[in-house]
């Protein structure tokens, strides 16, 4: 590397920003981990092998940058900071590691469309976007074999959440569908700097071998949307808006052997697939009337 930088002093870090005129953006959600335990625990979970393909999200000033690449991955990382972007190409500047600036909610589908889907994927995301990311990339069909992602801790939990839970939410069905899910570990506001003022939480996600289990993901995914619409009304009432009326809609549910009277925070991830085929099959019957 042209640059070294002591990752688990924020002192230095702090001088090292000073002295370039930078600054963290709260607005990014930016905070390093400088705990490097914590670090080589995380990509310990990648379970990389040498030549792999990663996609790194929010590399910051290369931290966890530099423990992938020494494991022998080729890295393309987004960063939406510039200053952070100028710093990782001198830092990383004759390694396997390509940069793609700009938001990653913008730029990630470009690459995903010209590079294809990479087998791992890692990021400490920001809190304010990261259920939107993990959420896009799903419902455009790009699954990683495995990824890694550190995430705030509520967030994490609806990611992880059973049904009657108050986490429970179309999002944790989306992410279950796609992937068989484990935390790795938690992490504590001391281990970033600036420290957070909430918790974190590391999750390993695999990818489903099963995936998708439906005649057609993109009925399925309009069901999971439809269905948590409104929490407090029930399926019946929800699904009435793509079922074309209530009516219709008990016929679907009652077709996959649903009471219309559930709400969808009750139902499992194989029920919602159940609901969607038989939705699916509806709608393909009224085609052909």
């Amino acid at each position: 590397m042209a640059l070294s930088i002591d990752y688990d002093s924020p002192a230095f870090l702090k001088s090292f920003l000073e002295q370039r005129g930078m600054a963290m953006q709260k607005k990014f959600g930016q905070n390093f981990l400088v705990n490097s335990a914590a670090r080589k625990r995380l990509i310990d979970a990648l379970d990389l092998e040498d030549g792999m393909t990663v996609w790194e999200v929010g590399p910051g000033l290369g931290s966890m940058t530099s423990e992938i690449l020494s494991r022998g991955a080729h890295v393309t990382a987004f960063e939406i900071d510039r200053g952070f972007a100028s710093v990782i190409k001198e830092i990383f500047s004759e390694s396997k590691l390509r940069l793609v600036e700009g938001d990653v909610l913008k730029t990630w589908k470009k690459e995903y469309e010209e590079e294809g889907c990479p087998l791992r994927f890692f990021g400490n995301l920001p809190y304010n976007v990261a259920a939107a990311i993990v959420a896009d990339m799903i419902s455009y069909g790009a699954r990683f074999d495995k990824a890694v992602i550190t995430v705030q801790k509520e967030v994490a939990k609806r990611i992880t959440a059973a049904p009657e839970t108050e986490d429970y939410s179309s999002f944790s069905v989306l992410c279950q569908w796609a992937y068989e899910l484990t935390p790795v570990m938690d992490l504590a506001g001391g281990s970033f700097w600036p420290r957070p003022n909430v918790d974190s939480r590391a999750v390993k996600m695999v990818k489903r071998a099963d995936f998708p289990r439906c005649k057609d993901p993109a009925v399925f995914m309009r069901i999971l949307r439809a269905s948590f619409l409104q929490r407090r009304k029930t399926l019946k009432n929800n699904l009435s808006s793509i079922a074309g009326s209530s009516s219709d809609s008990a016929l679907i549910l009652e077709s996959a052997g649903i009471d219309p009277a559930r709400r969808a925070e009750t139902l499992t991830l194989d029920e919602f697939i159940m609901l969607a085929d038989k939705a699916y099959d509806f709608f393909e019957e009224k085609k052909v009337k």
